[in-house]
């Protein structure tokens, strides 16, 4: 037993650590490789993105028109001239005020539609794939095209909604839904084209908020409902104390990201009513100022304005969410 235990080759020792060097050396060229890989991304964000806000902000200061913007700058002569004119120009807080009602009514519209559709199409039905495609059809429909059947369906003379009032609802004469300011309903003033461009905000994206409800609404257990319903709640109690707390969190972020797409939002009310019969939005402002006025700097100003308002509304939602989830 003596001679067996001598003749027994002893372990072998672990191998040595790597040379700190040596790992030094590998950590940095992992770094250099990967700053290699990202440089291209950070190249285009710059190029595309940075430098045009830079550009922007920077004409915002000057005095810069379209005549001479090719003698302007990045750095050049700033002053205030432009904001101050922005502030105190005729029509710019109700610009500003038709821009918040126009984003409130839009982002309200669209997620409340949004969600009577996912509740309509939660239980499973034959067709129900069918319909939820058809459902997407406002989503990915060409906002030209769009605004288009929505032009000739409102049109005073020749559209099927006022052939339809006119001939069903009693309506004395055609209404210019996209013309005019101010109508009557049920004896209240309402600003009739700016309902309009809502209500088209409203039925072209809903399908957005439509399909987070609907991939929220699938994560929801079953069990709760079934055993709400064995208990005898209604169809209401269910949807308070089950389906909305489980929403909650997605309607939150649909509302922010509805709320910044509207509040820069050009194309549908440009191309619906041009901004006239009291639908003019900031964006559609900044956009005559550049082309009609041709003054470049004016119009950078203004968006100028337009970014730092929505700034401060996001950060303070951001900050009204954190305490909310510190509390809860």
């Amino acid at each position: 037993m003596t001679a067996l235990e001598e003749r027994t080759p002893p372990a072998p020792e672990p191998p040595p650590p790597p040379p700190r060097r040596r790992l030094s050396a590998l950590r940095r060229q992992e770094a250099r490789t990967g700053r290699l890989l990202l440089s291209p991304t950070v190249l285009i964000v710059f190029v595309v993105v940075v430098l045009p806000i830079v550009w922007a902000v920077s004409l915002s200061f000057q005095r810069a028109r379209l005549l001479n913007i090719r003698r302007v700058g990045l750095v050049g002569g700033y002053n205030l001239d432009n904001f101050q004119r922005v502030l105190q120009s005729d029509g710019f807080y109700s610009t500003l005020w038709t821009t918040f009602v126009y984003t409130a009514g839009g982002t309200i519209g669209s997620i409340g539609l949004g969600l009577v559709a996912a509740l309509a199409l939660r239980r499973p039905f034959r067709g129900r794939g069918a319909v939820r495609a058809v459902m997407l059809l406002p989503y990915i429909t060409p906002v030209v095209a769009a605004t288009f059947v929505w032009t000739v369906a409102l049109d005073p003379q020749a559209g099927i909604v006022n052939a339809w009032g006119t001939r069903f609802l009693g309506w004395d004469e055609a209404i210019p839904f996209l013309s005019t300011p101010q109508g009557h309903l049920l004896g209240v003033p309402v600003p009739t084209a700016l309902l309009v461009v809502i209500a088209f905000e409203t039925w072209r994206y809903f399908p957005f908020a439509f399909l987070f409800l609907v991939a929220r609404m699938q994560a929801i257990p079953g069990d709760l409902d079934e055993a709400a319903r064995v208990d005898g709640a209604s169809i209401w109690q269910r949807f308070r104390h089950i389906v909305w707390p489980q929403l909650l969190p997605v309607v939150a972020v649909l509302a922010v990201l509805r709320f910044i797409f509207t509040f820069n939002k050009f194309d549908d009310v440009y191309l619906l009513t041009g901004g006239g019969a009291g639908t003019e939005v900031v964006s559609v402002r900044v956009y005559d100022f550049l082309t009609a006025r041709k003054d470049v700097g004016l119009a950078a100003a203004q968006a100028v304005v337009l970014a730092v308002i929505l700034v401060l509304l996001v950060v303070v939602y951001l900050r009204a969410s954190s305490r909310a989830e510190r509390s809860g």
